[in-house]
């Protein structure tokens, strides 16, 4: 009755076994884990206004660079050429 696939079933069953487990677990830090998901104080980010700032600054040129791009592209693409 043993046949050479059994230590591959074997092999198969605890493998899905241990993968049933970890994916059972996966969302249990253990007690030798950190969690950076809670944070006692701030990030740096937020301790810096003025930080802030700089990257609305640099957010709101950049969107205005690009819709300047874009709207010289569609003018070369789409102007009729006589």
């Amino acid at each position: 009755m043993n046949s050479w696939l059994a230590p591959l079933q074997w092999l198969v069953f605890l493998t899905l076994w241990r993968m049933s487990y970890e994916t059972a677990n996966v969302g249990k830090p253990s007690a030798s884990e950190k969690s950076f998901l809670i944070e006692g104080s701030p990030p740096e980010e937020v301790r810096n206004p003025r930080e802030k700032e700089w990257t609305e600054k640099a957010v709101r040129k950049y969107a205005d660079a690009q819709g300047k791009k874009w709207q010289r592209w569609n003018e070369a693409m789409f102007e009729r050429s006589d």
